[in-house]
């Protein structure tokens, strides 16, 4: 007697389409080495690289009902994958533009070494603790605005808010950002 043939990519996505969580497990097993391996490469950390490849499969597993077969579910994962890394990293380039621009300077083109980058380190900590100590109701519209690079009219969508009411906030939280950040933009003095 022969063992069943496994199931193929084709089969597993149907499953999952239907929502199927062991078909994503099966597929987590086949792809999971080599797309953390991949991973791991383009963010030159392997916590990272798991982190996105988590996010990948479990978009993949959003993706199922929609999904088309064309014999190219590897090529597809790969590519959930190197979007996801791709929006990181443009995150991280808007959150670097964004923090130079409220703490007073203009963006930074080239990477700092010894104590400048340990300077730089801190600067952007800062910015995350001055960041998250913003009322919600200012932090949402400048995150989504400076970092996440929103419109103003999707912001006001998204809040149900004026449009008007959209720029106030986002003026206001940058401001109490400034003032925040001032000792650090004055060489301690605020």
């Amino acid at each position: 007697m022969t063992e069943p043939q496994p199931w193929t990519d084709a089969d597993l996505m149907a499953r999952m389409g239907r929502g199927d969580a062991q078909a994503l497990g099966c597929l987590v097993d086949r792809y999971k080495d080599a797309i953390v391996n991949y991973l791991t490469r383009l963010t030159g950390s392997r916590d990272r690289g798991e982190d996105v490849a988590q996010e990948a499969f479990l978009r993949l597993y959003q993706a199922a009902p929609r999904y088309r077969e064309d014999g190219r579910l590897a090529a597809y994962l790969y590519r959930i994958a190197t979007n996801l890394v791709r929006s990181e990293e443009r995150r991280r380039r808007r959150f670097r533009l964004v923090s130079g621009l409220l703490a007073g300077g203009e963006p930074h083109h080239h990477a700092p070494t010894g104590p400048t980058r340990l300077l730089r380190q801190e600067e952007r900590a800062v910015l995350s603790r001055a960041l998250a100590e913003l009322p919600l109701h200012f932090r949402v519209p400048v995150v989504l605005y400076a970092i996440e690079s929103w419109t103003y009219e999707a912001i006001a969508e998204f809040l149900g808010v004026s449009l008007g009411t959209v720029k106030s906030r986002i003026h206001r939280g940058k401001e109490r950002l400034r003032t925040r950040l001032a000792p650090y933009r004055h060489g301690g003095e605020a």
